[in-house]
Formats: C-alpha cells, structure tokens, sequence
C-alpha cells in the first residue's frame, strides 16, 4: 500500500484563517489539523494526496476561494471547491512544499467510484500521506446546519468509535441511506478510508461539534 498515513481532518470555512477576525473561533480545532498533518508530514513521505466532497471538473491549480464566504478579493475565475480549499490551506500553513493531488470524492460516489480511487491510491509510486477531508452529521443542534436529529449523535459515536479503533469493518457498515438524512458530508470519505484497510496504530485527537457539526480530527497509520 502506498499511503502510508491517513489523516482525516474536517474542511469548514472557519478554517480559513482570514474568515474568524481577530479572534480565531476554531483556535483549538486549527491546532489539532496542524499537529496531526505535521506528525504525518514529518515522515517525509514521497507526496500528499488530498481527498474531500466535491464534485470532479475542478482545476487543481486554482487558488482557495473565499468570496463565496462573503470576503473581498481581486482574483476573477473559480477557485478550489471548499473542502479541496481549505485541505490545500492546511497543507501551505504546514510548510508542505513536496507533489501534492487533489481528489474530488461525492458524498455518494457510488461503489465503483470508491474502489477506483482505492486502487489509484494504492497503486500511485512511493510513500504518500492522505489528508482526507470528512465532518460527522451536521444536526446536532438546532442552530446547526440542519434540525436537530437525535440519531445523529448514536451515529456520530459510531464512527468516534471506528476511527478510535482502527475498525475499517465499521466504517464499511454504516447506514449510508441515515448518513445523507443527518448531513453527514463526509460520508463517501469514511467510506473510502475503510477501503483503505485496517491501521496499526490510530488517534483521535480532537473531536467536538462547536456548530452542530461533528468535527474530528484522526490519524490512521498503515
């Protein structure tokens, strides 16, 4: 196998640092995404991948797009979809200067799909790093993103669980059809890191839902 660690970060905007003010709201989040992908890119793997919701036909060259967050800038064109942005931003704020891959994964990429981009991460040459972009359901509260649905938190547990274990099995049985209802964006990415196999070691090392969205930060290394 290629990737020889996968960290799975969330992508909100707030993660862009010029969108929080003066005062960075998602202070601790942010240090959580930089002390796992610095420990991951400390390895010095041969190339980072980066895979996130969003639909393909994107260019990879295109900067992060924050005018559609309500900022100012003079840059005209369309620029990186939101959770390509802001994985692109984490890996310039992490000093990452090494081939770096953009991957677009739909939420309900179909099987197929799936093991094509399994098959591609396995067979790309050298040790690489996955930085996969995925956030748990977004109906946690009722000021959420979505209404507050209870068996988002029964749900969100169960992948907290997977991810702290290592259980690729898990991850592969969760109820997709229960993810799209409780908004869970990073559901075709779970679904990819299972394909990827069981680690040998694992950390959660953040996970809290500040907005009603389940935001967690793990490392799994293969």
């Amino acid at each position: 196998m290629t990737i020889s660690t996968a960290v799975v970060v969330p992508h909100p905007p707030l993660l862009l640092r010029e969108l929080g003010g003066i005062a960075d709201p998602v202070a601790d989040l942010r240090a959580a995404c930089s002390a796992a992908l610095s420990a991951a890119l400390a390895t010095a793997p041969d190339g980072v991948v980066v895979v996130g919701p969003a639909e393909p036909g994107f260019d990879e060259g295109a900067p992060v797009d924050v005018r559609r967050f309500g900022t100012t800038s003079a840059r005209t064109g369309p620029g990186l979809p939101q959770a390509l942005g802001v994985g692109r931003r984490l890996l310039d704020e992490a000093g990452w200067t090494g081939p770096a891959a953009l991957r677009a994964l739909p939420p309900d990429a179909a099987d197929a799909d799936l093991a094509g981009l399994a098959d591609e991460l396995a067979a790309r040459p050298g040790r690489e790093v996955l930085l996969l972009m995925a956030e748990g359901s977004a109906r946690r509260l009722d000021k959420g993103p979505g209404m507050l649905d209870e068996r988002a938190f029964g749900f969100d547990d169960a992948v907290l669980r997977a991810l702290r274990e290592g259980d690729a099995t898990a991850l592969t049985a969760l109820d997709v059809d229960l993810a799209r209802e409780l908004m869970v964006e990073g559901r075709g990415s779970f679904r990819l890191l299972a394909r990827l196999g069981h680690p040998a070691r694992t950390e959660v090392s953040h996970a809290d839902d500040p907005y009603g969205v389940l935001y967690a930060v793990a490392t799994w290394t293969y």
